[in-house]
């Protein structure tokens, strides 16, 4: 489905991925889970409001959130980045800007132009379609990693509960 892991992302990812140690039994597919995950940063909803597709919410959400303790994520964007960079399919040039650009509160007005007309539903083409596997994928594991890291900041700071 749109959204989802392609084929060429999945097999590019799937070798990275940890393995079950078979003591606490069989983890659900992590392709599913993975879909799930990227589904639910992408939208922002609620764990609750998953669809059933993905398997069952808290499945997604634990799996989320033993990754994102553990450091899953940022070694799998690290090892994404790494085989991208060996094929040489990285730029690293970059451009660091300082300017801040304001616009007033009332510059989110109209279209000064029509919407182009839709086209038919079968002339959609793929999402992506010009990017290598690699982009796509890193941009997902990006957007996860930077939420992980926001779940991080926001336990370090919070004070210790006691029940």
């Amino acid at each position: 489905m749109r959204g989802d892991l392609s084929d060429a992302e999945w097999e590019r990812l799937r070798p990275l991925l940890p393995v079950s140690n078979r003591r606490c039994g069989r983890w659900r597919d992590h392709r599913q889970v993975i879909d799930g995950i990227l589904h639910r940063v992408r939208t922002g909803v609620q764990w609750r409001d998953l669809p059933e597709r993905f398997g069952p919410w808290k499945t997604i959400f634990e799996r989320h959130r033993l990754w994102s303790a553990d450091g899953t994520w940022e070694r799998l964007l690290q090892q994404v980045q790494a085989a991208a960079d060996a094929a040489g399919q990285i730029d690293w040039d970059i451009s660091v800007d300082s300017t801040i650009v304001r616009a007033h509160q009332h510059a989110a007005g109209d279209r000064i132009d029509p919407p182009s007309a839709p086209g038919s539903k079968g002339a959609e083409e793929p999402e992506h379609q010009d990017e290598a596997p690699w982009q796509s994928l890193h941009a997902r594991l990006v957007e996860v990693v930077l939420e992980a890291r926001v779940w991080a900041a926001r336990a370090a700071c919070s004070p210790a509960s006691f029940t």
